[in-house]
């Protein structure tokens, strides 16, 4: 017997497999090592904890806070990688200002890119909001990053576009190489993998600026090209970051949200996602399949989803082990950290100085620039009780928006049809916080005031719809109600907590009621599920009932118009009308009009009832709406206090 395998032999009979199983991990050539993977995502320009609707700072959202935990977070760990998930440089005035008051030039960095430099990234991902200002403006911007970016899905349009040889619009993966350091503080080489995705209906979101100029692929069949051949070039942690948000149940090809059959693509390590603003691992997702909160994983793989505009930071911690000859994970764990205790109410991060250094000229900047006077109303406008009555904050978007439209109709073939518009209203609190609301006080409109009315840079869309497809349109937006036992409890909830309130349209220059007694003849994505079920009543124009084949022109974004939110029969084709200005410009001119116009220099905001809930007798209708908002309920008789939770909400029920 050859005398190495008589040694084994012998321990193994003296002393177990146990021992020999201890002798070989203590005296071969295989290490441990931690690492811990660091995520932000949906920063949409929040650098700073400023808050620029309301116009004063806040403590519960800001990269700068975000940069605090960055910091402890490192500290904590020998080894350690950075990234963000995207939508990051669009989604309030600062980014407005850089892309649109002051457009970024040639040369000139980012002040997105002007902190993330300094912090270090490691690699970062192209979220769908990235392109809201245009692919020159973003090619412009990423030059001024000094990390990689990454994205497979997106394709140069081209007459390859379909094929293997198609040219990405951006770097598909990186493979990232870097020295990890054990306890013994010996270094050790690893590579790391990085891919990144968006999602495919930027197409539709964004079509104006990348029609004809690129094209996107499904996310899952694009991972599963990709990871292998990451894998072969020698990565040995492969890191998916998919602009991407987490669904129960099965996902459909070019699905928006692929983070579940995702984590289940072999050689997919970890998965840092976004796109949806919550929070992962939270009790939030406690219900759906194959999930491990306590440990943070998804079908075993940790994932981690740290909320918006840097009110968390997202943290995977590794153990790996080379003992076999390559990197392998061993145990992971994934958590968030906040940077605001949302119980106690008060911060657990303070603001890094370094980010307003760096940043201050244009903070300063942004604030001139949203305090320029637009016009003066006559009347607060707030969202408090958007989502159960109508809103003087949607009017007054749903009245430019016509004003407009029957302008731009006039000598048209489209001038003999009826305008009708919809809006919704986008700041109505719920998981983005009981702070999260619009509301602007009389007095003085400043720019700052209709980026609040309006949030997204979306451009004016209008299209030729029948009655039919009106009615379908609103049955759509019914879904934001929960279906009502008429003979259940005494009090039922009303608002469905699912349902995007940016999806809630609400159309104009028509009257209706909801009846919540019946099933949401949608789901939310668009899907009918429920074929019998009517909850849109007494659909009238000028008092008379709405045909099915009757014709309107509806007013209303490019995001709807090509199919955002999943509403029925809203795919692009019905277009009639592609204004170049954004909604947000058209209700600037809008108010400057009105307050040229009027006869005491002051808009009136004030919402004409064109639609309701209709009662149910014997059961009170709850919803829950900011705490603040009682101090307009003596404008609401339809509207009463319940309960002041003590969080910053409080419930109320609808009177009839």
């Amino acid at each position: 017997m050859h005398k190495g395998l008589l040694n084994t032999f012998v321990l193994v009979r003296t002393f177990g497999v146990g021992f020999f199983a201890m002798v070989l991990s203590t005296t071969g050539q295989g290490a441990e090592v931690r690492l811990r993977i660091l995520e932000t995502t949906d920063v949409h320009m929040n650098l700073l904890s400023y808050d620029y609707y309301q116009d004063k700072t806040t403590d519960q959202y800001g990269l700068s806070r975000a940069v605090s935990l960055i910091k402890a977070a490192r500290a904590e760990s020998p080894n350690s990688l950075l990234f963000d998930n995207g939508d990051l440089l669009q989604g309030n005035p600062m980014g407005d200002y850089v892309a649109k008051v002051k457009p970024l030039k040639d040369g000139e960095t980012h002040p997105a890119y002007r902190v993330m430099n300094q912090m270090g990234y490691d690699a970062a991902n192209i979220g769908n909001h990235e392109f809201n200002y245009g692919l020159e403006f973003l090619r412009r911007s990423l030059k001024g990053a000094n990390f990689p970016y990454v994205n497979a899905n997106i394709y140069e349009d081209d007459k390859d576009a379909s094929s293997d040889q198609a040219k990405h619009a951006f770097t598909p993966y990186v493979i990232l190489d870097r020295q990890l350091v054990d306890a013994q503080g010996k270094s050790h080489a690893i590579k790391v993998g990085v891919i990144g995705f968006a999602p495919p209906q930027i197409m539709l979101w964004d079509k104006g600026h990348l029609e004809g100029k690129v094209v996107a692929r499904d996310v899952l069949e694009t991972a599963k090209k990709y990871v292998p051949l990451m894998r072969a070039q020698g990565a040995q942690l492969v890191i998916a970051i998919p602009h991407a948000g987490f669904e129960k149940g099965s996902v459909s090809a070019f699905s928006e949200n692929a983070v579940g059959p995702l984590t289940e693509i072999a050689g997919v390590d970890a998965v840092l996602f976004g796109h949806s603003h919550a929070e992962f691992p939270s009790k939030a997702f406690a219900s759906h399949p194959k999930v491990n909160l306590e440990r943070g994983t998804i079908n075993g793989v940790p994932a981690v989803m740290p909320g918006r505009w840097g009110d968390h930071l997202g943290v995977i911690d590794f153990t790996l082990d080379n003992a076999s000859g390559s990197w392998k994970v061993v145990d992971s764990k994934a958590s968030i950290r906040p940077i605001y205790d949302r119980t106690a109410r008060n911060s657990v991060a303070a603001a890094d100085p370094m980010v307003e250094q760096l940043v201050g000229d244009v903070h300063a900047a942004t604030l001139e620039y949203v305090r320029d006077k637009v016009a003066f109303s006559s009347a607060p406008i707030y969202s408090y009780f958007a989502l159960v009555g109508d809103d003087p904050s949607v009017q007054v978007v749903s009245n430019a928006q016509i004003t407009y439209v029957k302008r731009a109709m006039q000598g048209t073939d489209y001038e003999k049809y009826p305008v009708l518009s919809a809006a919704a209203p986008f700041k109505t609190g719920g998981r983005q916080g009981w702070d999260y609301y619009t509301d602007i006080p009389a007095g003085p409109i400043a720019i700052k005031n209709v980026a609040d009315l309006y949030v997204y840079p979306n451009t004016l869309k209008a299209m030729l719809l029948t009655g039919a497809e009106v009615q379908e349109w609103i049955e759509m937006s019914a879904g934001q109600f929960n279906q009502i036992d008429p003979k259940g409890d005494a009090q039922q909830s009303l608002l469905n907590a699912g349902f995007r309130s940016f999806n809630f349209d609400t159309l104009d220059g028509v009257t209706y009621e909801f009846d919540v007694t019946q099933p949401a003849r949608y789901d939310t994505n668009g899907k009918l599920v429920a074929p019998d079920a009517h909850r849109v009543k007494k659909l009238s124009y000028q008092g008379k009932p709405v045909q099915p084949d009757a014709k309107f022109i509806v007013a209303t974004n490019n995001y709807r118009a090509f199919g955002g939110g999943n509403f029925p029969g809203l795919n692009g084709s019905k277009v009639v009308l592609e204004a170049p200005e954004e909604n947000r410009q058209v209700l600037i001119e809008y108010l400057r009009m009105m307050d040229m116009l009027s006869a005491n220099k002051q808009v009136n905001p004030s919402a004409d009832g064109n639609w309701r809930i209709t009662p149910v007798p014997g059961v009170r209708l709850t919803f829950l709406s900011a705490s603040t908002a009682q101090r307009y309920l003596a404008g609401h008789p339809q509207v009463r206090l319940i309960k002041d939770n003590g969080d910053g909400s409080s419930l109320y029920e609808l009177v009839p």
